[in-house]
């Protein structure tokens, strides 16, 4: 399961047709004479810690990481996939500074709007309006699901739905990103991928 911490993903189903006509390749944060699409190439940020951006962004390929630093350590907290959609929730409410980098783990596509475009499409219809209402109460829920589902002891079931969930993770998102993800030390998770190896075989 994908969680939030900030910048979220979210599934948003049908209306990602409508709203997939407003959005333009993401720029990055650089001016759009700067950065003629929307790829990425791996390692690259759209959004970076420490920094502001308010915009919407919907992945059309490749796999996001949003993760911070504390204190010299690297802490991942999502994941998110190609269908998906990824905001700063500093940023978009608040626009302040966002706490959280999003960082592309492969080559990958992104397309965004800004926060006010993004406003005038909610302001459109009651299905945008509704889409918009959607996105922030999915945002409330990832955390609490999130919060409720953390620590250690549920470390080797978190993984085994994580896996089942998003198997590509594996080929892209080194595994340190990961056992910080589930909240365990690469050691531990390490165990855990080598102690269901042994019932798989």
């Amino acid at each position: 399961m994908y969680y939030l911490y900030g910048l979220k993903p979210v599934r948003h189903g049908g209306v990602y047709r409508e709203i997939q006509q407003e959005i333009q390749p993401a720029r990055g944060g650089l001016p759009a004479a700067d950065r003629a699409d929307g790829v990425f190439r791996k390692g690259e940020c759209v959004v970076r810690q420490g920094e502001r951006n308010s915009d919407f962004y919907v992945v059309s390929r490749g796999i996001w990481l949003g993760h911070y630093l504390d204190d010299g350590a690297d802490v991942s907290v999502w994941f998110a996939g190609e269908g998906e959609a990824l905001f700063s929730t500093w940023g978009y409410v608040g626009n302040e500074v966002s706490k959280i980098s999003i960082e592309a783990m492969c080559d990958a596509e992104l397309y965004g709007i800004s926060k006010a475009d993004l406003e005038a499409f909610f302001a459109r219809s009651a299905g945008a309006a509704n889409f918009g209402r959607r996105l922030f109460e999915e945002q409330f829920l990832a955390l609490e699901n999130w919060m409720l589902s953390g620590g250690a002891p549920r470390a080797e079931e978190r993984y085994r739905t994580l896996m089942e969930e998003s198997p590509e993770l594996l080929q892209y998102v080194p595994l340190k990103h990961i056992a910080s993800y589930l909240w365990i030390t690469p050691q531990s998770l390490s165990r855990i991928r080598a102690k269901l190896g042994k019932k798989k075989g």
